[in-house]
């Protein structure tokens, strides 16, 4: 009996519930499947979901394949209709150890409901697991679910469900443990991470919850947030950029756009002004913090003027690393029906975009020449900095330590030490 085989595509919060279901497949005695948790976040991403089914359905000839994610929850028929496919199974039912224990060989061939997967809309909580963090050298934490908001473009909400937070309490005995495991740096994930608190008692805010972990965990050396939508930040997680050197100075925004008519469309929360603002704000409290951002390129009605300005955004903000979406219209969503930009024009938005992104990258690496960081090793010859920027070395050092290194030298996106 072989364990099974899982596939994970998309975002870290997928990959924290990859560790989980294999914690659940094995309680339950699951072998001989293959397991391929998806992502919904674009239509590129559902192609590759369904090559991803089709190659490991080939390589694992007469295993069951599993398929769960948020194209299983957004999009299940068409999962269904794959013939590779033995079973599609919902974000929900993913991690509940009923579900697990009905996915055993021969119970998983003989079963005639193809499709497990719920109204996510109607969950309230998050799911009752929480393992121990996951990575090797820096833990993934998950502190909240879901969300709220409706982003015209976004199918996201209707593979996660609405927002739902780890209580505070839970999240800091987990920290504790990672610790104790010897974790020298925990990162908090999530889908809409600055919603964390709101369906809690008392309705904390994100920086509670980090001023608290830094406060009750002493030893963690190292906190890091990840995605944030910087027109949520409060005033405690504003004070403690200011105050805690133990929170990382790099934050990565959800800004989508430079362009007010454009976030208008988008049904963004914010305008142009806000996200500069808070950039300065933040880089005023914190001078070494860096940003980086998701922006997307072709989003339905850009001008090339709008355009322009998502492009001006990155030097008004200062942002570091760039994540750039070319747009692809998710069928569901509002954006979907507005007036299409040319596909050619949209690809080449989004080189252009890159190129800014990969100028600003550059230039941030320039500046670290005969600086001294604190690098935290991923691998024997690679780390990163407390800003997230990749450093290479020339030799071994030991991994899952904090080093202290001088940059010597910058190539291909990375420092050298």
């Amino acid at each position: 009996m072989s364990a099974p085989v899982f596939s994970t595509l998309g975002c870290r919060l997928n990959a924290y519930e990859t560790e989980a279901m294999k914690e659940l497949a094995a309680a339950a005695g699951v072998s001989n499947a293959v397991v391929v948790n998806t992502c919904a976040v674009t239509a590129e991403a559902v192609r590759k979901a369904k090559q991803e089914i089709r190659r490991l359905a080939r390589e694992n000839p007469g295993a069951p394949v599993i398929v769960t994610g948020c194209a299983a929850q957004t999009e299940p028929e068409t999962f269904a209709a794959m013939p590779e496919v033995t079973k599609v199974v919902g974000n929900t039912e993913k991690m509940q150890a009923e579900t697990w224990a009905g996915l055993r060989v021969p119970d998983l061939i003989g079963t005639t409901e193809k499709v497990q997967v719920d109204d996510i809309m109607s969950v309230k909580e998050t799911a009752g697991h929480l393992i121990d963090g996951f990575g090797r050298h820096r833990a993934y934490v998950q502190v909240q679910n879901g969300c709220d908001h409706r982003c015209t473009f976004c199918i996201i909400p209707f593979g996660r469900g609405n927002s739902r937070s780890v209580p505070a309490g839970v999240v800091v005995e987990q920290i504790k443990r990672l610790v104790d495991k010897g974790f020298h740096e925990v990162v908090l994930t999530g889908v809409d991470l600055t919603s964390w608190g709101a369906d809690l008692p008392a309705e904390p805010r994100l920086g509670d919850l980090v001023l608290r972990i830094l406060k009750l965990v002493p030893d963690l050396p190292r906190l890091r947030i990840s995605s944030i939508d910087s027109i949520e930040a409060d005033e405690a997680l504003m004070q403690a950029i200011a105050t805690e050197p133990r929170l990382m100075p790099h934050l990565h925004l959800s800004l989508q756009a430079g362009d007010d008519m454009i976030l208008k469309r988008m049904k963004r929360r914010h305008l142009r002004d806000d996200a500069i603002r808070f950039c300065e704000e933040a880089r005023r409290l914190r001078p070494d913090i860096i940003f980086g951002a998701d922006i997307i390129a072709g989003f339905p009605t850009e001008t090339e003027e709008m355009f322009a300005n998502s492009v001006k955004l990155v030097a008004d903000c200062g942002l570091t690393f760039l994540h750039v979406f070319p747009f692809s219209p998710r069928k569901g969503t509002p954006a979907a029906r507005m007036p299409q930009v040319k596909g050619p024009l949209i690809k080449d938005r989004a080189a252009r975009l890159r190129a800014v992104g990969d100028a600003a990258l550059a230039q941030h690496l320039g500046a670290q020449l005969g600086v001294t960081h604190q690098i935290l090793m991923e691998g024997p010859r690679l780390g990163r900095t407390a800003q997230f920027t990749e450093v290479a070395f020339d030799r071994d050092m030991p991994e899952g330590q904090i080093v202290t290194a001088r940059i010597t030298g910058f190539a291909q996106g990375q420092l050298t030490a």
